[in-house]
């Protein structure tokens, strides 16, 4: 019975690897189709302004009282034709948020500027939901959307809005994000590194390679009948993006990334609000392939490799809980190493793909990209260390539909200016840190065992382990602690001093 266990868990073992294997070989795959493809052009002759068409921009905004007037700030000064532009704020806010929002659409209301506040009774389908309500009231051919942490620049739509008009197949185009805060800190250069890497690479590997590509949320256009006839804003997934670009691609729309044209935007400070925003993008991206892969696997449209690269796009999350079982299984075969040997081998030159992604985004992009590939051991370590945080939300993801949206706060933060530590927007707890403790020791008597019996291969694949889950159990609690301690100060500040006594 013992022998049976052991080899059982060998084959899972060996699953497991392999299957991690597929997402680093994707990372060197995309990686060959962006150099392949990145030359490309995709331009579009600019159109006459008296022959740009009625757009809509939406700004779905919740309680978001430190950058909403920067948002609206900035869609003010889009320059298009006033008489074709319609401004919606899709407010479901229930703090002060509402009362910037209502002062600045006055401002802006009185300068010419078709703005409208929407207000809805509850927070029915949160996003999708406040999308899907507002787009009945939207008067625009085309839907332009932006979340509360970005600033378009002012040429967006000329630069975007002529593909649309040029190609009656094209349902969405998106642009690459920027960042408004990428030196802000450590953290936030980590994140900078990864979205360019996804940005700059895979998105336009994807969509120049004629595969299946996704709009990202914000900073893109979409025609009204595409999202109307692919069965508009649905509200049974937490990432209602990823599945209608999906679900409009299975129709026929194209979909178009201009990596040329970018819009900045926060990145969270906080390494419990990135945990939050990785933890919604993990499980809605599973609802999505839950939902999506059938319709995908026996579409007609498809070609076998774009079905294939559309299931690992869609399944790419779970890659965080295959590596926290990876974790879990080795401890016990380090006593039998010939079951560890070959898989172990296999991971070592698939994992140079994700760096090969994240230096040619670098390398498309600054200059001083060498300087800024110093972050990459941080990535590393936090993007291994969120996948207990992750691997949580995966099960949520494969055994419910929907969800509350969780929010990423967002704090006002440009350039390293900016602090969001006394924002009542922070983030104060995370019940994943305890899950990142335990795997944090259980990775470390793993490698303790690993070394005591002679299987010092795999030590530094554990202490690996042990880096990455304790480096952002250790951040998630200093945060945690230094919240703590700010508010008893304040406490302690307002506090009444009572009479002298003797």
């Amino acid at each position: 019975m013992a022998d049976v266990i052991t080899y059982a868990l060998g084959a899972l073992y060996t699953l497991l690897t392999v299957w991690l294997t597929v997402y680093g070989l994707n990372g060197w795959i995309l990686s060959a189709l962006y150099w392949r493809n990145r030359n490309r052009s995709c331009y579009t002759p600019p159109v006459p302004r008296r022959q740009l068409p009625l757009v809509t921009v939406q700004l779905p905004i919740y309680n978001e009282q430190h950058v909403v007037e920067r948002l609206i700030d900035a869609v003010a000064r889009l320059d298009y034709p006033r008489d074709r532009l319609q401004v919606q704020v899709l407010d479901d806010s229930t703090d002060g948020t509402s009362d910037l929002v209502a002062a600045r659409a006055a401002l802006y209301h009185e300068r010419g500027i078709d703005i409208q506040v929407l207000h809805r009774p509850n927070r029915a389908g949160f996003k999708a939901g406040a999308l899907a309500h507002s787009l009945a009231q939207a008067s625009g051919e085309f839907i332009a959307i932006f979340d509360a942490d970005f600033c378009p620049r002012p040429d967006f739509l000329l630069r975007t809005v002529p593909h649309l008009l040029s190609d009656p197949r094209l349902g969405m185009v998106q642009v690459r994000w920027s960042h408004l805060n990428a030196g802000y800190s450590l953290l936030t250069r980590a994140q900078a590194l990864a979205l360019d890497g996804h940005f700059v690479v895979e998105q336009t590997a994807r969509n120049r390679s004629g595969l299946l590509m996704h709009f990202n949320g914000t900073a893109g256009v979409w025609r009204r009948t595409c999202i109307e006839g692919s069965g508009g804003w649905q509200t049974d997934t937490v990432c209602e993006d990823l599945d209608l670009s999906y679900r409009a691609q299975l129709a026929g729309w194209r979909c178009l990334y201009l990596p040329d044209v970018d819009s900045p935007a926060e990145l969270p400070p906080q390494v419990l609000a990135f945990k939050r925003q990785q933890a919604r993008w993990t499980r809605g991206s599973i609802q999505c392939l839950r939902k999506l892969a059938p319709s995908l696997v026996r579409s007609p449209r498809l070609t076998t490799v774009q079905k294939l690269m559309g299931l690992i796009h869609l399944s790419g999350y779970l890659a965080h809980p295959l590596m926290v079982l990876l974790l879990l299984v080795t401890m016990p075969l380090l006593f039998y190493p010939h079951l560890l040997r070959g898989p172990l081998n296999l991971l070592g030159p698939v994992a140079m793909g994700p760096l090969l992604v994240y230096a040619t985004g670098q390398w498309a992009l600054y200059p001083d990209w060498r300087r800024r590939l110093l972050a990459f051991p941080l990535l590393v370590l936090v993007g291994t260390g969120i996948a207990w945080n992750n691997t949580l939300e995966a099960w949520k993801g494969l055994t419910s539909w929907g969800g509350t949206f969780a929010r990423t706060p967002k704090f006002h933060l440009e350039g390293r200016q900016g602090d969001w530590a006394r924002s009542r927007y922070r983030l104060r707890g995370d019940g994943a840190v305890v899950g990142e403790i335990a795997l944090t020791i259980y990775a470390l008597l793993a490698a303790g065992v690993a070394w005591r019996t002679g299987n010092s291969g795999a030590v530094p694949f554990l202490l690996l382990y042990v880096a990455a889950f304790g480096l952002v159990a250790g951040m998630s609690l200093a945060e945690m602690a230094g919240l703590r301690r700010r508010k008893r100060s304040r406490k302690v500040q307002v506090t009444p001093k009572g009479p002298a006594t003797l």
